[in-house]
């Protein structure tokens, strides 16, 4: 999957590797902490199985020197002390609330027009428990459950409750009327949140920020956003995207003919075009790793537990390129995003200084077909593979495989990782059985519309408008066809007139019908089948 640059921008260069990147300011802040509101969720410690941490905490050691990184390197990973990306805000519609569900956990983004920004609240309506994400923005620009018409404010105080006497007593401002608010800010040009709605979290910017790609907010620099629901867990997704050897063979027919790898001594070659790859990891800790690759000096940094980032391709500049001291650099950014057990969400950036006018005739659409296409085909593969891990037992994932060349460096230090901070499972917000979801036909499995299209409104209005102009084409071809009936032996009296638009009806027809077939394999369902690649 880490591959995807080279079915879109096959020169470009990446930037140099920055061991740490700090956060830049955010272009929005958490807000006051609004009345204790009623929690419905997460009220009793999670059961062990699911716990948020790890383990405990281990004692407080020394800040300085060996004894700070050991400390840092054994330590268990907190899942509900990180940040967690929701959608790129231009998939995010300012008049609408959004339902999501992170960790397990079932929230609604929403825009308050009142101060300019994007909020996260449970998705629940304190009152009846109602989602709020299948309500409305009202016309005081507050949010408003549809079940009942209930409204709060951006700090999650209810505001209005239409049933209460106007002469009565406020319960409005009652603190079970509340709804659960959580610290929130846009970085990157993506919504993200903090899983904690506790009062004391509300100013975690002030200690800790979502992870942050300086190359995305360059001026210089254009970036492609994509999203997409997968039908496998989170650790099968970040595994599956730092393992670049399965990209000739899973992604075969999508990525063109890859150069083959120099390696000493091979007399046998595959069409495919695979061969060894060299990787190194190094600064293994708690918080992530970076692994080099030596052919080519290429880089990628996890950042845990959500960001992955960096370019499998070299970073030296080329003569010719150094005489118009210019450095092309295009990156692969994924935040992957555990959504539930069996189920994970991949929001994607590719942020480039080449081709910027591209963008400018392109529409973004038109970029998710290649990514998409490459997520389909090998998302059955992964969707079995995790149910082979669990009969296996997640936790004796290096006994039952065998993964003995350095391709699989990165995939091994994922899953060290994973191990030994997180004892191989994901800390869910709410408790939550530790059970995979049945397996649904290739159809359902590999569905585009929900998956995609519903969450990017790039594609959802270019679906709309395809589909009007397949209905305007047929249209057009019975039109046609009925001027010809009407006007035979008038307008149109030579054979050469009628076979002309005759064709002309023929044409629209099959127009129709191809951009029928287009609509289907782009926006709802294309199947992919190895043995015929």
């Amino acid at each position: 999957m880490n591959s995807l640059s080279i079915l879109l921008f096959p020169r470009a260069r990446p930037s140099l590797p920055l061991p740490l990147r700090a956060a830049a300011p955010a272009t929005s802040s958490t807000r006051a902490a609004a009345p204790a509101p009623r929690r419905w969720r997460q009220r009793a410690p999670l059961p062990s199985p699911v716990s948020a941490v790890a383990a405990e905490a281990p004692s407080a050691a020394s800040p300085f020197g060996a004894e700070a990184e050991k400390e840092k390197e054994e330590r268990q990973f907190d899942w509900l002390d990180q940040w967690y990306p929701l959608a790129p805000v231009c998939d995010l519609d300012p008049g609408a609330p959004h339902g999501k569900t992170v960790l397990g956990l079932r929230v609604v983004a929403w825009y308050d027009r009142a101060v300019d920004e994007w909020r996260v609240f449970d998705d629940a309506c304190p009152h009846r428990l109602a989602p709020l994400s299948e309500g409305r923005i009202d016309d005081k620009g507050r949010l408003q459950c549809v079940y009942h018409g209930w409204c709060f404010d951006g700090r999650g105080s209810c505001q209005f409750i239409p049933q209460a006497p106007a002469l009565g007593p406020p319960v409005y401002k009652n603190s079970k009327a509340c709804v659960a608010s959580y610290p929130s800010v846009v970085q990157n040009n993506i919504l993200w949140f903090y899983p904690r709605a506790d009062g004391e979290h509300q100013d975690i910017l002030q200690r800790k920020r979502p992870p942050f790609i300086p190359e995305i907010d360059d001026p210089s620099f254009v970036a492609v956003y994509g999203v997409r629901d997968l039908p496998y867990g989170y650790d099968v997704l970040v595994e599956n995207l730092m393992d670049p050897a399965h990209v000739p063979y899973a992604h075969k027919g999508l990525m063109g003919k890859l150069r083959k790898k120099e390696d000493l001594g091979r007399v046998e070659f595959d069409i495919e075009g695979g061969g060894p790859i060299k990787m190194k990891t190094k600064e293994a800790n708690v918080d992530g790793f970076l692994t080099e690759q030596q052919e080519n000096r290429g880089y990628f940094r996890y950042v845990a537990p959500c960001t992955f980032y960096g370019s499998p391709l070299p970073r030296e500049v080329a003569p010719m390129q150094e005489k118009k001291k210019k450095k092309p650099q295009f990156m692969m950014v994924f935040m992957c995003v555990p959504v539930a057990p069996g189920k994970s969400r991949v929001i994607w950036a590719f942020p480039r200084n080449v081709g910027l006018w591209l963008d400018k005739i392109i529409p973004r659409w038109y970029y998710h077909m290649g990514p998409n296409a490459l997520l389909d085909s090998d998302m059955y593969l992964l969707h079995v593979e995790e149910r082979n891990f669990a009969a296996a037992g997640v936790q004796n994932w290096h006994k039952a495989v065998y993964v003995p060349t350095s391709s699989d460096n990165m995939v091994i230090a994922f899953r060290n990782w994973f191990r030994k901070h997180c004892r191989s499972q994901v800390g869910w917000a709410v408790p939550t059985a530790d059970q995979l979801p049945a397996t649904p036909t290739k159809d359902k499995l590999m569905e585009r519309y929900w998956s995609h299209v519903a969450q990017c409104r790039s594609c959802s209005a270019a679906l709309k408008a395809m589909k009007a102009l397949e209905v305007a084409l047929q249209f057009a071809s019975v039109a046609v066809v009925g001027f010809l009936a009407v006007a035979k032996g008038t307008l149109v009296t030579s054979v050469v007139q009628r076979a002309a638009v005759v064709s002309l009806a023929v044409l629209c027809f099959a127009a129709s019908r191809w951009l029928a077939s287009f609509i289907e394999k782009n926006f709802y369902f294309h199947d992919y089948v190895h043995a015929y690649k």
